[in-house]
């Protein structure tokens, strides 16, 4: 019904449409009827318009004809009209005719066109919408080339980032293509793919940390070396602290916009390349030659993906293998100082990485970790240092060795870890190094008393006596008079050992710079390992040369005069030590000085090998004594032997002019005491069974001769006869005074003694040696 109605109004519509056009063909004038007639072609109702076409004529041709018949003349004149019209009519046709086939031939073409441009129209809304899907489609893509860009470029923090937007924001809008589809089963891959290469490229940069920590701690020691010189130069001069450009800090702000993070190639994992400039040029910190974007992206990374905790366990694990390697000092470290810092370099650029990962993340690593590390590798370095520390011999590389771990201890302060335990561990490596010096100063000592010659020193002019006493504390109001030239009472072993002794106070108190010890300690610490060069040292080295089987009289007067020198001289040696320590002897606790002790019991040592050694010598002349105790020949002169041995011991005592009173008296009297038993033994040895006047006579002239150099004061200080005290038991156990008696013991013919004259001799003076205490060898 309603498609019934529809039609209805159209053919309404259309009858008022023609009626409209058959108005406009009556009443419009013939040359403007072709637009009205082309409305006509135009509609869809050709034929129904035709019918009304000729409707209309019929209605107009019975008008006519009433009109004729009413009109009939006027009818004719119309007929007449009309057949006029009709040969225009036919024109008209033919003209028609003649335009619509021209139209009809040119309107091919049109028609041709105007399908081409259906068809353009067609293609046009079909790129219309093509265009608008890929508009929806082209941001996926875009993005997904972004991401695989960044992939390439190993930036993959944006290209995970990226790859959120791809999934969350553009894929839901396209989801329905295929090709959306094979994305979306392509992200878990790409999620993978990011974390394996963001994990390959932190082990990169652990492997690379590793290999170069050596340079990092190296950076960063020497950064701390030039801050404290630094900090030295501005305690000298303050003034200049404000001009100078100190320290710069030492930690450096990252950039954590990882998105414009440079591409990093495969070789680039994490160590900066820094020229080295001028010494001049302020030290690079140590934070500047390392990049942690590996770091930083794969910790971002494995965050947004949900596996912080294990990144975290992973990279802690890493380290601290890494930090057992670094921990093991190589076999022959002992060696060189360049071993010692390697190791130390290795270690400081492995904490300061550390402390510079907990400065710039969260939570990464935290200060539980790092103290526990801290502990382990303060425990593990100690050790090595105490079992490699004890290979060294040389004082100069233990003092080296200090100072790089002094250097080491104060880097590593900066940054925070507590080094305490490494200043306790240079104490013990103090006492060491004590050792090495002693051991070193023995060899000089003994290079020095080997190469002196044991004579005291000449000097020509005032500038080589003002040399010696510079070296020497050394002030003698008659040598200062006397003209050149000239002798010092000591021999230059003296200034020598001086001197080195001063060079182990410094060697010590080098030592002892920079351990933050109080004066007190300091001068504590030299005191004792000063008492021990004197008290062990230097005491042993003047032992040796003095029980030296070739040492002579004169090198043993001589070494008692120059301790005797060194005696007086170690209150100098306290002075010397208080000034470097500034702290006074009065003070409570101070260690004294042994060296008096040391330089007496060296001079008694030469005394008592002086007395030895002047024994030893008359013993080797009186084995040169050949008396003949059965001569009837009367002497006249005492014998060679004891000339000779006289006459040496006139010499000998003339070089104990500069010896102390005392030891120069009990050497002399020692050694006539020694003479005098020696001849008593001679005269009572139990081959001598008999002896004639003139034996007698000779033994008599010899002890004349003894009793003559006494009395001559060979040195000076003995009271009148003590010195012949010494011969006087000679006289009284021998019975020589019985010769003034000798018509009532021998006969005029010097016949040997009767046995029993003999035996009765024997017993007087064996009972009088008894008396004397002296040993007795007759029986």
């Amino acid at each position: 019904m309603e498609r019934g109605k529809m039609a209805e109004a159209e053919s309404l519509e259309t009858a008022a449409e023609h009626e409209r056009i058959l108005r406009e063909i009556e009443s419009t004038d013939t040359a403007c009827i072709g637009p009205t007639l082309r409305s006509v072609y135009d509609g869809e109702e050709h034929g129904r318009f035709m019918e009304k076409l000729e409707t209309r004529i019929r209605n107009h041709d019975r008008e006519i004809e009433k009109m004729c018949n009413f009109h009939y003349q006027g009818f004719v004149d119309s007929i007449t009209e009309l057949l006029k019209v009709r040969g225009e009519a036919q024109k008209l046709k033919n003209q028609v005719t003649d335009t619509n086939r021209k139209l009809q031939h040119e309107g091919k073409e049109l028609v041709i066109a105007m399908e081409e441009l259906k068809q353009c129209r067609l293609q046009q809304r079909n790129i219309s919408a093509t265009v608008d899907k890929l508009m929806l489609c082209l941001p996926v893509l875009e993005m997904y080339s972004k991401l695989r860009d960044q992939m390439k470029t190993k930036r993959h923090y944006p290209a995970l980032k990226t790859l959120e937007h791809l999934e969350h924001t553009y894929l839901p809008q396209v989801s329905h293509y295929r090709f959306c589809k094979v994305m979306v089963d392509n992200i878990p891959k790409l999620r993978e793919e990011i974390k394996d290469v963001s994990m390959s490229d932190l082990k990169d940069f652990l492997e690379s940390i590793r290999k170069h920590s050596d340079k990092i701690g190296e950076t960063a020691m020497k950064q701390a070396q030039q801050q404290r010189n630094l900090d030295n130069i501005v305690l000298q001069h303050p003034r200049i602290g404000s001009k100078r450009k100190l320290k710069k800090d030492a930690y450096i702000i990252f950039d954590t916009e990882l998105e414009s993070t440079s591409p990093k190639s495969e070789q680039d994992s994490g160590i900066l390349d820094v020229e080295d400039d001028d010494d001049d040029e302020e030290v690079p910190g140590a934070q500047d030659l390392v990049d942690f974007s590996p770091v930083y992206r794969c910790l971002h990374i494995y965050s947004v993906l949900g596996a912080r905790e294990t990144f975290e366990n992973y990279y802690r694990k890493q380290r601290r293998k890494q930090a057992r390697l670094v921990l093991q000092p190589p076999s022959n470290m002992h060696e060189t100082l360049d071993g010692y810092r390697k190791y130390f370099n290795q270690i400081v650029g492995f904490f300061v990485v550390e402390d510079h990962i907990l400065h710039t993340t969260q939570g990464l690593v935290n200060r539980a970790y790092i103290d526990e590390l801290w502990e382990m590798a303060l425990s593990k370095t100690i050790a090595a240092l105490r079992t490699h520390s004890s290979y060294c011999s040389d004082p100069n590389l233990v003092l080296d060795l200090k100072n790089l771990i002094v250097l080491f201890a104060d880097t590593l302060q900066v940054y925070g870890f507590p080094v305490n335990q490494l200043f306790d561990m240079l104490l013990e490596i103090r006492d060491q190094y004590s050792e090495t010096l002693l051991k070193k100063w023995a060899g000089i000592f003994r290079n020095i008393l080997d190469s002196d010659n044991y004579s005291p020193i000449p000097v020509t002019s005032e500038d080589m006596y003002k040399k010696v006493v510079g070296q020497f504390p050394f002030q003698d109001i008659e040598l200062e008079k006397q003209p050149f030239p000239k002798k010092f009472p000591f021999s230059e072993f003296v200034p020598k050992v001086y001197n080195q002794i001063k060079e182990f106070i410094y060697a010590c108190l080098k030592f002892s710079e920079d351990l933050h010890l109080s004066s007190t300690e300091v001068d504590d610490m030299i005191r004792k390992s000063t008492n021990l060069l004197l008290t062990r040292t230097l005491s042993n080295s003047l032992q040796n040369v003095i029980k030296r089987k070739n040492i002579g009289l004169t090198e043993l007067v001589q070494i008692i005069i120059n301790t005797t020198h060194l005696e007086k001289s170690c209150k100098y040696l306290e002075e010397f030590i208080t000034n470097i320590t500034n702290v006074l002897p009065e003070t409570v606790h101070t260690t004294k000085l042994y060296g008096t002790t040391t330089f007496k019991d060296a001079r008694h040592a030469a005394e008592e090998e002086i007395y030895t050694n002047l024994n030893q010598k008359i013993d080797q002349f009186l084995q040169l004594a050949d008396y003949d105790w059965m001569t009837g020949d009367l002497g006249s002169r005492a014998s060679d032997y004891l000339v000779d041995l006289i006459a040496f011991l006139r010499s000998t005592f003339a070089v104990f002019t500069h010896l102390p009173g005392k030891v120069a008296q009990t050497a002399c009297m020692s050694a006539c005491k020694h003479l005098a038993t020696s001849l008593m033994q001679l005269l009572l040895e139990a081959e001598v069974r008999q002896l004639t006047l003139g034996a007698l006579q000779q033994f008599n002239l010899d002890v004349r001769e003894c009793e003559q150099f006494a009395r001559s004061g060979p040195v000076p200080g003995f009271q009148e006869d003590t010195l012949q005290l010494a011969f006087i038991d000679l006289r009284q156990v021998s019975l020589l005074d019985l010769l003034d008696f000798s018509p009532f013991i021998f006969s005029e013919t010097s016949e040997p003694i009767g046995f029993l004259g003999k035996q009765k001799l024997n017993f007087i003076g064996e009972t009088h040696l008894r008396k004397k205490n002296f040993p007795s060898h007759y029986s």
